[in-house]
């Protein structure tokens, strides 16, 4: 088989399409992906073929002279995602003419695939790997992204209505308009619903890294909506470091991170966490710095703490004690897949959303905050290690991911789609 991947040039959504990537290749099949040359690298040592696709939009989409809200939301998403939408369907449609793919994986922000969905010209069958949790419509009234559990009355069902009526006319309205105009200067047609739920609805298939039992109910799904479970590990290229084999293992272990987006400022939750736990001596704290030197961290690192710039997730957690996170949905999901309780900190991006399907789920704490105190952050890993109850949810997940194989969910997904298409010119 041939396949076209197409990613989104952020390291927590090229990460999981090169994860789609190697299954495919180690079949058999010949995968190409695209994405920005930044990744190139990457993406050739994962053992794929790369093509460029380097039109991704203003460099200066974040807007931080305005205040977080559904203004500076709506400026960020379009110039993030939604500007480089058309150029990203002409390099598809190239791509495609030269590639010939079978099908087409593309990441859920990759917007470039939504002119191929609406379009009437022939195309290849597209599949979608969402990289965060699922953002369809909720039954409940409650807006997308705002962080809101389900509604359990009818006065939250009517409060939750209020805010929606809100966010749709500042935020969800305003980001589909201008998906439709720029769809509009294709003589495509608009988009059927919500710019999140037609991501959702519009590709042949969309899979979903995760299990029900993290999600909401969300009714009747889309038929095209498949819970695929933990994407698997490629081969680790981090280092189990000399410190952590050689640690005290009487220790329980805490984990804590921003994640390689949300971390410009380890003055939010890694540097307070730290602080926090800095006389824990029955605790070996560990941090990682996603990506950046370990002098950005901006306070002493305490003796019962170790830093890194990188830690293998995949080596480590089924040792750690508890995860403290902003809330990057793949690492939410290891740490789950691992019965890792987790507190969560952070608004920012998809965060709050994931931030509380981890309260709701009662696996761990939501402080829903982007900036925790330090007296909090004590109270509520002390909180969480010291309950079972936290602990005893995140195994009954882990439970539910151990009992999906997502390579076999995601390839027979994947081919199911392909025998209904026939391979097309673009």
């Amino acid at each position: 088989m041939r396949v076209l991947i197409a990613a989104t040039p952020l390291t927590g959504h090229v990460n999981p399409l090169l994860a789609v990537g190697r299954l495919l290749a180690s079949r058999g099949d010949r995968v190409v992906v695209t994405t920005d040359p930044a990744f190139a690298r990457r993406v050739e040592d994962a053992g794929l073929s790369f093509a460029p696709c380097d039109d991704f939009g203003s460099a200066g989409y974040l807007e931080p002279s305005l205040p977080p809200g559904p203004e500076r939301w709506t400026h960020e998403f379009e110039r993030r995602f939604v500007e480089p939408m058309l150029p990203q369907a002409a390099r598809l449609r190239a791509l495609v003419a030269e590639e010939r793919p079978d099908v087409i994986i593309a990441g859920s922000m990759f917007l470039g695939v939504l002119p191929l969905l609406l379009g009437a010209k022939p195309r290849p069958p597209i599949a979608v790997l969402n990289v965060s949790f699922l953002f369809l419509d909720r039954p409940d009234g409650a807006p997308v992204g705002m962080g809101l559990p389900p509604a359990r009355t009818e006065a939250e069902r009517a409060h939750h209505a209020g805010l929606k009526a809100h966010i749709d006319a500042t935020f969800v309205g305003p980001v589909r308009a201008c998906v439709d105009r720029h769809l509009a200067d294709l003589g495509l047609p608009r988009l059927p619903a919500s710019l999140t739920q037609s991501i959702v609805v519009l590709p042949d298939a969309f899979l979903q890294p995760s299990v029900p039992d993290f999600e909401y109910d969300f009714g009747e799904q889309a038929d095209s909506v498949r819970f695929v479970g933990l994407l698997p590990a490629g081969a680790g290229t981090v280092p189990v470091p000399d410190w952590w084999t050689g640690r005290d293992r009487s220790k329980r272990v805490v984990l804590v991170t921003q994640g390689t987006l949300a971390n410009a400022n380890f003055g939010e939750l890694v540097a307070p966490t730290l602080t926090a736990l800095a006389e824990r001596d029955d605790l070996l704290v560990v941090a990682t710095t996603g990506g950046r030197p370990v002098s950005a961290v901006g306070v002493p690192v305490p003796a019962n703490a170790r830093v890194a710039s990188f830690l293998p997730f995949a080596e480590i957690l089924p040792d750690v004690d508890l995860l403290v996170t902003n809330g990057g949905y793949g690492s939410v999901c290891q740490a789950l897949a691992a019965g890792v309780p987790i507190v969560s900190a952070g608004l920012s991006e998809d965060k709050a959303e994931v931030g509380a399907r981890i309260g709701w789920s009662g696996a761990g704490i939501d402080l829903a905050t982007n900036t925790p105190s330090i007296a909090a952050l004590r109270e509520a890993i002390g909180t969480a290690l010291a309950e079972p109850r936290y602990r005893r949810r995140a195994a009954a997940l882990a439970g539910s991911f151990a009992r999906r194989d997502a390579g076999r969910e995601i390839l027979s997904a994947i081919d199911a789609l392909v025998p209904a298409f026939e391979t097309v010119d673009a």
